[in-house]
């Protein structure tokens, strides 16, 4: 198996999800070796000094003003990790969790957290071993991850539980048998280990990484319901995105006339001078989303890359100072704000797949049924619509305006970061749900237009659909159908060749997660 030195070198989202789903084996780096070293020398003779620094020799939080004794300096460490397993609910994906793990150890090789060689070294074997920790879902503020941290670093100290070779056992268990030892933890490890965001940075990495593929394919689909419906696709011209070209606007404009090159609405005089505002605006509305993709990207960036420990060590001033980088306040906002994009994206699909029901609107049979009569078509399927639209609106609401004092009103400020990415995953899969509706809908209406020739997006969205669910002859269970379809666009090899039409065709244009 290949092996990934583990060093200074920045962090890329994509690169990090794609190595924690691996079976890549990783190592420090000397230079990383080096300054673990040269940060825990800074450690040792702050220890010695015995001057208060927070947590190496002090209480947390309300018990800041209790000085540790020599003798409670090792048994603290342990301590401190296992008094704040505070974690509660089902387990955190084992994905994020491989993400997170990976994400802090290369922060402590990227220095500045003071923990010894021994114990990074145990962290990076759980890795390198196959044991996931099991980690809770509830119990971060934002304002750090301790308390889930905590469920991340115990099984080094044989605490907690970890899935290993596809079973939930109990972490000193799983130890034994992948020939591992508990670590003995020197001063400030135990708290060098857990104090940082590193499981909101990996929920965050996942997430992101999930739009990448859920806005591509997103837009393709709003394309196929674009050639079914006929729409004028003069909206999309690129001298009114560079009119006005608000946020990702002009981009995502060059992204939607890629995806629809060589449709046949492209030849002879539209069907409509001016279509409804869910057809009109869509390069305005996913240029919005990929803005806000934008910023949160960004943030996960900051976040992977930089030092969120406290106290932070400099070892070449030899200074372990507090720091308040464990705010996630950039992450929390940034999730909400995708949060509310997605709720315009999800208002003009449901707007799509009624418009394209309509026959005064689209020119088509009526609920897009090809018998008529008392046939339903495709109209029931506007109420599971409506439904996942509500529940998408609701998981918009901002979670990063609102804290409660903890901790002897010493913690009163709190960002809700985990939260708000918690929410925003919801909504994606709900998102895909919908989005699955309007690629059916789409695609009947295609088939109903039998001289269309859809855009080479369109057309790979098509194929992919009519590989699974054939075309609306007769009423049919349709959830069923687009419950097939959701799992094929969205597990399948759509995505990579989506990404290949819009590579080609975007004439230099950009946009966040796809280049």
């Amino acid at each position: 198996m290949p092996i990934q030195l583990i060093d200074a070198d920045p962090l890329q989202l994509a690169m990090l999800v794609a190595w924690s789903r691996s079976d890549r084996q990783f190592a420090f780096a000397p230079a990383a070796l080096a300054r673990l070293a040269a940060d825990r020398a800074v450690v040792e003779r702050h220890a010695a000094a015995g001057a208060p620094v927070n947590g190496l020799n002090t209480g947390l939080g309300g018990n800041l003003a209790y000085r540790l004794t020599d003798d409670e300096l090792l048994t603290y460490q342990q301590q401190v990790i296992r008094g704040r397993m505070i974690g509660m609910g089902e387990p955190m994906p084992q994905d994020v969790v491989r993400v997170a793990l990976l994400a802090r150890i290369w922060s402590l090789a990227r220095g500045g957290s003071g923990v010894s060689i021994g114990a990074a070294q145990a962290l990076l074997d759980l890795l390198n071993r196959g044991l996931t920790p099991v980690v809770p879902m509830h119990g971060s503020i934002g304002a750090g991850d301790l308390g889930l941290c905590a469920h991340m670093v115990a099984p080094i100290i044989g605490a907690g539980e970890v899935f290993y070779q596809g079973l939930r056992q109990p972490a000193a268990q799983a130890l034994h048998a992948a020939g591992l030892q508990a670590a003995a933890l020197l001063p400030k490890d135990g708290l060098g280990m857990i104090n940082a965001s590193p499981l909101t940075a990996g929920l965050a990495a996942v997430v992101a990484d999930q739009l990448d593929q859920v806005l591509l394919t997103a837009a393709a689909v709003a394309t196929l319901a674009a050639d079914g419906y006929a729409a004028n696709l003069a909206a999309f011209d690129p001298r009114i995105a560079q009119a006005r070209p608000a946020g990702e606007q002009a981009g995502a404009a060059a992204l939607l006339r890629a995806l629809l090159a060589g449709s046949s609405l492209y030849q002879g005089a539209p069907r409509s001078i001016q279509d409804a505002i869910s057809f009109r605006t869509m390069a305005q509305v996913f240029g919005t989303a990929y803005a806000a993709h934008g910023q949160l990207r960004a943030a996960v960036d900051a976040e992977l890359n930089g030092c969120s420990d406290s106290p932070i060590v400099f070892a070449e001033q030899g200074e372990m100072l507090s720091s308040p980088n464990f705010d996630t306040s950039m992450i929390a906002l940034s999730g909400d704000a995708m949060a509310m994009a997605l709720v315009q994206l999800a208002s003009a699909s449901v707007q799509r797949i009624i418009k394209l029901q309509t026959p005064h609107l689209s020119g088509l049979p009526k609920y897009l049924s090809p018998v008529g009569g008392a046939s339903v078509g495709f109209n029931a399927l506007q109420k599971t619509s409506a439904a996942l639209h509500a529940e998408i609106r609701l998981l918009s609401t901002p979670v990063s305006t609102d804290a409660v004092v903890v901790s002897d009103t010493v913690e009163d400020h709190a960002t809700h970061a985990m939260l708000s990415l918690r929410k925003l995953a919801q909504q994606l899969r709900l998102l895909q749900y919908l989005l699955a509706i309007e690629a059916m809908v789409g695609a009947q209406a295609l088939d109903l237009r039998p001289a269309a020739q859809p855009g080479a997006g369109s057309r790979d969205v098509y194929k992919c659909l009519r590989a699974v669910v054939p075309k609306l002859e007769q009423d049919r269970p349709p959830g069923r159908d687009a419950m097939t379809i959701e799992a094929t666009l969205f597990s399948g090899p759509l995505a990579a060749q989506l990404r290949s039409i819009a590579s080609s065709g975007m004439q230099g244009h950009a946009l966040p997660g796809l280049g």
